[in-house]
């Protein structure tokens, strides 16, 4: 059974999937935390750097984020956006010190690096996605049934406009057109009101809170996929329930409260050990091998070494091929646990057979396919490296712990 697993002490709450009795992804956050990834406000720009092609806008308390104007053409402005019904969105040439605009948080400050804000604005349900500036429509790629996917195309397409796109998300896949139509339909609504009265809003003005991650990850969970989201929260429990009620219906059968008084909900199911677990560089393997996790400010490092696996092995190609093998699964796995992100090296062992490397790459891209956060695999290089990306969203969990300032344990 596949549940969600949320949780919370004095200094954390944690959210996490278990496939069984396996955390495969987990968030924590501080229980007074205002996040603010997914955050839409009226910014202002304070600086602008030529060189880069980027501005510095400032949003509310006085945070500096990082703006790129060539990824940005579209800017809603305060006073006022070009827009002609035959020719669609017109580009925003000249941004200026003082120019006040519609931006939202696309990726969080880490560690010396500011936030990201974009004026592509992005506002996500659970089977679809709103994105103003991009116009096309489209189907997430983790839906490979080709009539299914002409079926969700064709829904999407019925909302197509010269303003904004409209993305069927994987959780939409044979789910009614009714209830897909429904929530595009709130989607705009909600656009076109920031749109329309986000600009006459006070300069640095909050304009939509994104929900905390616990609610985020009850609207992005494969939910078909997860038979409970259990809490022994009673004010987390509310929380779910009010959320399901008013966005997810056709979930709320799933909310389940914990009630114990012997072993609280996070002894149940080792969270504090897992998390432990969870940011130990050394990973070892069933068959004797072992990975080595390194996270640097460039990029994060995976060494596979073959350790036991090898002793007093003859076939010793055949035993490099099964630890990498097994290596490739563990790794997908640690990637999504760990959230790691970015640019990240793997170092498998080294076979000397084409078709073991091969048959490496494509399990390990299918693994890849199971995260519900974009993870590319680019390429093996002539030393043999693999180089993978993975999209960056929120934290490593990491930092998440050093920010909370704790490592969790069950009480």
């Amino acid at each position: 059974m596949n549940r969600l697993v949320i949780t919370k002490n004095n200094k954390a709450i944690v959210s996490a999937l278990f496939e069984g009795m396996d955390m495969v992804q987990v968030s924590l956050n501080a229980p007074d935390d205002e996040g603010i990834l997914g955050n839409i406000y009226l910014g202002k720009v304070k600086n602008i750097v030529r060189n880069i092609n980027a501005a510095f806008i400032e949003i509310e308390g006085g945070r500096i984020c990082y703006y790129s104007m060539s990824e940005n053409l579209y800017p809603i402005m305060a006073q006022g956006y070009s827009y002609d019904k035959e020719a669609g969105l017109l580009p925003k040439k000249d941004l200026r010190i003082g120019d006040e605009l519609i931006i939202q948080v696309t990726k969080e400050d880490i560690k010396t690096k500011a936030p990201v804000v974009s004026a592509n604005l992005n506002f996500t349900g659970k089977y679809a996605a709103l994105t103003y500036g991009k116009i096309a429509t489209g189907v997430s790629s983790k839906i490979s049934d080709d009539k299914e996917r002409k079926r969700l195309k064709a829904i999407a397409q019925k909302y197509s406009s010269k303003e904004y796109g409209i993305i069927i998300r994987t959780n939409a896949a044979y789910v009614s057109e009714e209830k897909i139509s429904s929530e595009i339909e709130k989607l705009i609504a909600s656009y076109e009101n920031i749109r329309k009265y986000g600009i006459y809003k006070t300069c640095f003005s909050l304009l939509y809170k994104t929900p905390p991650n616990y609610i985020c990850d009850l609207r992005d969970s494969y939910t078909d996929n997860v038979d409970e989201f259990l809490t022994d929260d009673l004010e987390l429990f509310n929380n779910m329930k009010e959320y399901l009620m008013a966005y997810q219906p056709e979930d709320i059968d799933k909310l389940r409260f914990y009630e114990d008084e012997l072993v609280s909900l996070a002894a149940l199911y080792g969270i504090g050990d897992k998390l432990s677990d969870a940011i130990r560089p050394m990973v070892w393997l069933k068959s004797g091998g072992s990975l080595v996790i390194q996270p640097t400010e460039a990029l994060t490092v995976i060494d596979v070494n073959t350790g036991k696996a090898v002793a007093g092995k003859k076939k010793i190609q055949e035993t490099f091929l099964k630890v990498n093998r097994e290596a490739a699964r563990e790794i997908a796995r640690q990637i999504r646990l760990r959230n790691l992100s970015g640019i990240i090296i793997i170092d498998f062992i080294d076979m000397e057979l084409e078709k073991d490397k091969e048959l490496l790459i494509k399990e390990l891209e299918e693994y890849f396919k199971k995260d519900p956060i974009k993870t590319t695999l680019v390429d093996m290089t002539a030393l043999g490296l693999v180089e993978v990306t993975r999209k960056k969203v929120r934290k490593p969990l990491h930092e998440q712990l050093q920010e909370i300032n704790i490592l969790y344990h069950a009480n």
